[in-house]
């Protein structure tokens, strides 16, 4: 006669094992392949909402390059312990330049159909002006899509590739704080 919860551990052990193997297993997705972030900021307006609860791919970027409009998630270069979410708008290498709402790259306008330009106080329209910079290798210009509400690298710099999690592809949760109520449109909304 055998009996099922005798040997080593018994049914308690078998238990501790599987749960210590879905933490491991848990914890290595999360290092390694997909991490889930929240949204803080007004920075990504109207791609992204205050509220947005995101997916990371973090091996995207371990076997490929980063793209010209990949949104990423990144550690903020003047304080690592925050995360950040902007968009490639710079490549290594490249020649990047801004004059009034239009981002030009090696001399060339860069089509953006998410970039917003909303008025704001502090907002100069048609008057500003980024001087033309080139992208170090290794890194990436990023820039807000709401860009009169977004700090980025036209405030901090380039962006080392090393600090990046990886690129955003899904919206998984949609969070309504002012509101009060979940945005249900939202919900696994593809990011492009």
């Amino acid at each position: 006669m055998s009996d099922t919860t005798s040997g080593k551990g018994g049914l308690g052990g078998e238990y501790v094992k599987a749960i210590a193997v879905a933490l491991l297993l848990a914890l290595a997705v999360r290092t390694y392949v997909v991490q889930a972030f929240k949204i803080p900021s007004e920075s990504m307006v109207a791609t992204l909402l205050v509220g947005d609860h995101l997916l990371v791919d973090k091996l995207r970027y371990r076997i490929g390059d980063p793209q010209r409009g990949d949104i990423v998630v990144f550690r903020y270069p003047r304080n690592p312990e925050t995360d950040f979410v902007k968009r490639i708008v710079g490549l290594p290498g490249e020649t990047l330049e801004v004059v009034g709402e239009t981002v030009y790259i090696d001399g060339a306008p860069l089509a953006e159909p998410y970039a917003r330009w909303e008025p704001s106080p502090f907002s100069m329209g048609t008057a500003y002006r980024f001087p033309k910079t080139t992208v170090p290798a290794g890194s990436y210009f990023m820039m807000g899509d709401n860009r009169n509400a977004s700090q980025d690298s036209r405030y901090w710099g380039a962006l080392p590739r090393e600090l990046m999690h990886g690129k955003a592809f899904l919206i998984h949760w949609s969070w309504d704080g002012e509101g009060w109520g979940v945005r249900w449109g939202r919900l696994g909304r593809l990011l492009e």
